[in-house]
């Protein structure tokens, strides 16, 4: 970030992580807006609806991912109804989720009640509503060793048609380090795309519901100063407006979920990102281990205890635009 005179201003942990509870807003558990995040681009917001509760959501400027966190959800908008089967907890799986367009109005009800992230974006065009089936998000197993995770590209760039938002969801087994080596993407070139990213953070607990931690370092460069290096726990948030970010650390005994939100600022909708050199090599060491044995943590058809069965029609699937 910069000041509107003289050398740039370094983020920091205090500035960037947002602890649970410390960005709440409304009837939100979490609201992070272009506005209070002192970006152009990306949000996103955590809705925690009681059994029975319903919510009006207005996506003004912003396009919108309903996206099941924990429990299931009725979507309603513009005439359309999507039934999200959802899931238990964010370890039990890919999810269902929903497209919503910008200026529209939605309603979001849930019988059992649930938790639900909404990643936005500004938006140029207006896309129709759409529902994404949770069979259709590809799981990518990356990396190897104690740098294996597990990538749900839900809303990639290749994956889901949108006008600006980037989405996918990151599972690290406990004691693996994920987004390593540190990577950047914060200029436009042949090989980057500038992107704001919000890391929303949820980690499992112990054998007796013990609460688990991680932590997120992300650092910058002499003329681009940023240097977070935060202990993170369930609900908490990184913001990264630019630089190096990773490594990702789940503890021993803790498996770590990341929810990546991405926007930025060129007309081009793609993730492009570069490494830190100085740590780049350490692909070159993934080819001689195998993949962590313990990944797929949980597939696409792990059990669903959850008001709606996915649906076998909707709006639009895939991604695909309606003629």
């Amino acid at each position: 970030m910069t000041t509107a005179a003289g050398p740039p201003t370094a983020g920091t942990t205090t500035s960037l992580h947002l602890p649970a509870g410390t960005a709440a807003a409304g009837p939100y558990a979490l609201e992070v807006t272009p506005e209070s995040a002192g970006w152009g681009h990306a949000s996103l917001r955590v809705l925690e609806l009681a059994a029975g509760g319903s919510h009006l959501l207005d996506t003004g400027p912003d396009e919108i991912l309903v996206v099941p966190l924990a429990g299931s959800l009725l979507v309603e908008c513009e005439g359309e109804t999507v039934p999200l089967a959802g899931r238990s907890t964010v370890f039990a799986g890919p999810t269902d989720f929903a497209y919503l367009p910008r200026d529209a109005v939605a309603t979001l009800r849930s019988e059992r009640g649930g938790r639900f992230a909404l990643c936005g974006a500004r938006a140029r065009r207006r896309l129709p509503v759409r529902y994404g089936p949770a069979a259709g998000v590809p799981v990518e197993l990356r990396g190897a060793g104690r740098c294996s995770r597990q990538v749900n590209n839900f809303a990639t760039a290749d994956v889901f048609e949108a006008d600006a938002v980037i989405a996918c969801e990151v599972i690290t087994p406990a004691g693996n380090w994920s987004s390593y080596p540190p990577h950047k993407h914060d200029r436009t070139s042949d090989v980057e795309t500038e992107l704001e990213e919000i890391y929303y953070f949820e980690v499992s607990r112990g054998p007796e519901g013990q609460a688990g931690l991680a932590y997120q370092r992300v650092y910058g460069t002499p003329e681009r100063p940023i240097d977070v290096l935060a202990e993170v726990r369930d609900g908490d948030v990184v913001l990264i407006p630019h630089g190096w970010h990773g490594p990702s650390i789940a503890a021993p005994g803790h498996d770590l979920y990341y929810l990546n939100v991405m926007a930025g600022p060129g007309a081009e909708r793609a993730w492009r990102i570069v490494d830190d050199p100085e740590h780049a090599w350490i692909r070159d060491t993934w080819a001689a281990e195998d993949v962590d044995p313990r990944l797929p943590l949980h597939s696409a058809d792990s059990p669903r205890p959850t008001d709606f069965p996915e649906p076998t029609h909707s709006p639009s699937q895939n991604g695909a635009l309606r003629s």
